[in-house]
């Protein structure tokens, strides 16, 4: 199987170092300096330092024009820049005739009035007629690229592009699990990264392993109320890619949205965090998405409200988990 897989970043590189042990797989990036660093080193020094990439893996430089004739010359190709990019690069693969997947997790920024789109929504709007859907759940490309067990979920409507992706990257350290419901997957591949930022505060500020525990479970619930406004089944966000996902990127030590909450719980400035961490921690762009698509559709959810409150700077650490901690009592259902 030949596999193209667009943007070099961390997670995109992880999977193309993964799928290389079996398959024909090129790695492309839209920085020729970075595409020469990775065929110099054969290591992504920025951002996957100390895994070495396997001899079979071909580096790919050319300029973006390109894309469209690289994807059709694979038998599957996945997108693996972040939220900002998925945009122009569903665009200009909207004629690709074979199976497309992105992995990025999140809202896409508003522009005006309008809404932020889900992946599958941006789809639906510049490429409608693409054989698409989306590789998520909980993952730290880290250890998918060292080979430590994980499980993701691919997401489509269409069986030939499940069945793409299984054929990719199923392995016997990588489960691919298949699911038709994309908002479902969608919606908890975003909302957790929010959600994390809540718990890398909370334990920032030492509060313990209950009020941790009580964050998660009712930012699951959250999670689940606006996914089923947005047309998801209940029964996904218990699976891999909303339970799962959520309980990884809030406890795991690897996390970037994990991190913000850490780092903001020690008094550093939003700027400050971003500046130090040096790769995108999608949680803190598309957190204001989220809570203006709830508002849109009259989904109440307090805890990614006090997270842009937070990082917007209208709330202190303490005061955004008094704000949360402070509610009314209320039934736990719902």
């Amino acid at each position: 199987m030949k596999i193209m897989v667009f943007g070099a970043g961390a997670w995109g590189t992880a999977l193309a170092v993964s799928a290389a042990e079996r398959h024909a797989v090129g790695l492309w990036s839209r920085d020729p300096a970075q595409a020469g660093a990775l065929e110099r080193e054969r290591e992504n020094l920025r951002y996957l330092p100390g895994v070495a990439l396997p001899p079979s893996l071909a580096i790919c430089a050319e300029p973006s024009e390109a894309v469209p004739a690289l994807a059709a010359a694979s038998d599957l190709a996945i997108i693996a820049t972040p939220m900002a990019g998925l945009r122009q690069m569903l665009w200009r693969l909207r004629d690709h005739p074979g199976p497309v997947a992105w992995l990025c997790k999140g809202f896409e920024a508003p522009v005006g009035a309008e809404d932020g789109l889900l992946g599958h929504e941006i789809k639906a709007q510049v490429a409608p007629g693409l054989r698409a859907g989306v590789l998520s759940g909980p993952s730290f490309a880290q250890e998918v690229a060292r080979g430590q067990p994980t499980a993701l979920v691919a997401a489509s409507e269409q069986a030939e592009v499940r069945n793409a992706l299984v054929a990719a990257f199923h392995s016997p350290s990588l489960r691919i699990y298949a699911n038709d419901d994309v908002p479902g997957v969608e919606v908890g591949g975003a909302v957790k990264n929010v959600l994390a930022i809540a718990t890398g505060l909370c334990d920032g500020l030492h509060l313990g392993l209950n009020a941790r525990a009580a964050l998660i479970t009712r930012g699951l619930a959250e999670m689940t109320r606006l996914g089923t406004a947005l047309g998801a089944r209940v029964d996904t966000f218990m699976g891999l890619s909303g339970l799962g996902d959520l309980v990884l990127t809030a406890t795991g030590d690897l996390s970037r949205n994990r991190k913000v909450g850490l780092l903001l719980a020690q008094g550093q400035s939003l700027q400050q965090v971003l500046d130090s961490l040096g790769h995108v921690a999608e949680g803190v762009y598309c957190a204001r998405t989220v809570v203006r698509r709830a508002e849109h559709l009259g989904v109440e959810m307090p805890i990614s409200r006090a997270v842009v409150a937070l990082l917007d700077g209208d709330l202190e650490p303490l005061e955004a988990v008094a704000i949360l901690m402070g509610r009314g009592p209320a039934a736990e259902a719902g």
